[in-house]
């Protein structure tokens, strides 16, 4: 005959000596307590699960975006502001797109359109347009800035898994800097 020996009840903690092998709270009290727990940490992966479900092309690019930009601030991390020289530091770094997300979508994560800019430029002078043009082709060299310049008019089609992935590729690389 099996001998069945003390365990802990997983609820309340107190030490009981089970009816049979599978027993695991000590008393009707304690099943009730487990079961609320089980149903409210099934409920929270149910609805993780339906959040995911109902998230829209637009949320995966804003997901995307966030870590796209953390990206580039990894990637430029030591550089200067791209439109003005101002030496970068801390939190105070902006990804700066050089042909805006609203008017060229295409454009919006291609990293050769996208630098590491201090505030003051990106947010207060809207980009500084015209450092920025100036200081850009030194800084990816003058044939991928003709090649930004030509794909500007390029349209960009992307689906949800091209965006999954992308986010992916991005949570990758962040990594590999770090």
């Amino acid at each position: 005959m099996l001998k069945i020996y003390e365990r802990k009840c997983l609820v309340c903690k107190d030490k009981f000596t089970p009816k049979n092998s599978t027993q695991i709270v000590c008393s009707p009290f304690c099943a009730i307590e487990y079961m609320k727990k089980q149903n409210a940490k099934n409920w929270k992966q149910e609805k993780k699960e339906i959040k995911i479900k109902l998230m829209s092309k637009s949320d995966y690019l804003n997901i995307l975006q966030k870590v796209f930009n953390t990206y580039i601030r990894q990637r430029d991390k030591g550089k200067d502001c791209v439109s003005c020289d101002k030496k970068l530091i801390g939190n105070d770094v902006n990804a700066s797109h050089f042909f805006s997300v609203g008017a060229y979508p295409n454009l919006r994560f291609n990293e050769d359109n996208v630098h590491s800019s201090c505030i003051s430029c990106n947010q207060h002078k809207h980009g500084n347009q015209k450092e920025y043009d100036l200081r850009l082709p030194n800084r990816i060299g003058i044939e991928r800035y003709n090649k930004l310049l030509e794909d500007r008019n390029k349209p960009l089609k992307i689906s949800i898994d091209e965006i999954k992935e992308l986010i992916y590729i991005y949570k990758q690389k962040i990594k590999e800097l770090q």
